[in-house]
């Protein structure tokens, strides 16, 4: 997985989080957090894909959570 700091929307995602390890998870929410909050502050508001990735995150954490 890149080390970058922002994952931005043009940047490849994967399609299926649950087969990905919890600390890589970690990483890559990071990533989407970083990218969102570049958004608000340069943009005014996030791109959809990013707020659409942000999701599926949420929902991958709290799906692990109730395991």
């Amino acid at each position: 997985m890149s080390e970058k700091l922002h994952l931005t929307p043009e940047d490849e995602f994967p399609e299926d989080l649950s087969s990905i390890p919890d600390r890589e998870l970690q990483v890559l929410d990071s990533q989407v957090q970083r990218q969102l909050d570049y958004e608000y502050v340069a943009e005014g508001e996030p791109n959809p894909e990013t707020e659409f990735r942000h999701h599926d995150l949420d929902e991958e954490f709290e799906d692990r959570d109730s395991r």
